[in-house]
């Protein structure tokens, strides 16, 4: 029987993002100006036509579930990797924290230019209406992040999680990923997040901080053909 995490972004833009979600029965994806994510119902050929008529020319589109993912006609393959996708064996605690700030639409630009620095993934001056991110300044300076991504019902990705490059090895991450997973299961919510396979410090470190892996998952970065 099918996990409502096996398809992750189709799940969250069926349920707890519905009102982001753009596209037919079929094939649904966000809003290029929040995140590239986009999903089918299944892989029948309708749904992947579907899918296909999502992307514009040049546009990007992500893609994670855990079959192997079935590319449409007509896509450049950016990227074609696999992630480990892991849950909190455990709710987290409540973290206090006087450093760390809840971050709103006034801080939009210093997201985008720490994520743009770091690179934790798929990142724009939308990404907030995704969920609620959490922040650490210095000296006004935004120097460390995290926030929530995909939502389903019950559950809620912890990413974005980034430290700028100066500072890293304070400590900064670890808080900022126990802060933002303790708000995340004080609402009630199973916390989960992904990670590259092949990057095997960061998964020793999510196990070590109380994530379990869950299943390996297929992620595709594709771009949409200029179309005649």
């Amino acid at each position: 029987m099918s996990h409502i995490l096996d398809r992750p972004a189709w799940n969250a833009l069926e349920t707890v993002h519905a009102h982001l979600a753009e596209g037919t029965p079929l094939a649904k994806r966000y809003p290029s100006s929040i995140v590239p994510f986009a999903a089918t119902m299944d892989d029948t050929p309708e749904s992947l036509a579907a899918l296909a008529e999502l992307g514009q020319n040049f546009e990007t589109l992500a893609l994670v579930e855990a079959a192997p993912i079935v590319v449409p006609g007509g896509f450049d393959m950016l990227i074609d990797s696999m992630l480990l996708q892991m849950v909190a064996d455990r709710p987290f605690e409540r973290v206090s924290d006087p450093r760390v700030e809840a971050l709103g639409e006034k801080d939009a630009d210093d997201m985008l230019a720490l994520a743009t620095l770091t690179r934790p993934g798929p990142f724009t001056l939308g990404a907030q209406k995704l969920g609620q991110f959490w922040g650490i300044r210095i000296d006004g300076q935004l120097v460390a992040m995290a926030g929530q991504r995909l939502r389903q019902p019950g559950y809620a990705e912890l990413s974005g999680l980034c430290t700028h490059p100066d500072l890293q090895g304070r400590g900064l991450g670890k808080t900022m990923l126990r802060y933002a997973a303790g708000e995340i299961s004080a609402a009630g919510d199973t916390v989960y997040l992904h990670s590259y396979s092949h990057n095997l410090t960061a998964v020793s470190l999510y196990k070590a901080m109380g994530f379990e892996p869950r299943r390996e998952m297929y992620f595709r970065l594709v771009k949409r053909a200029q179309q005649a």
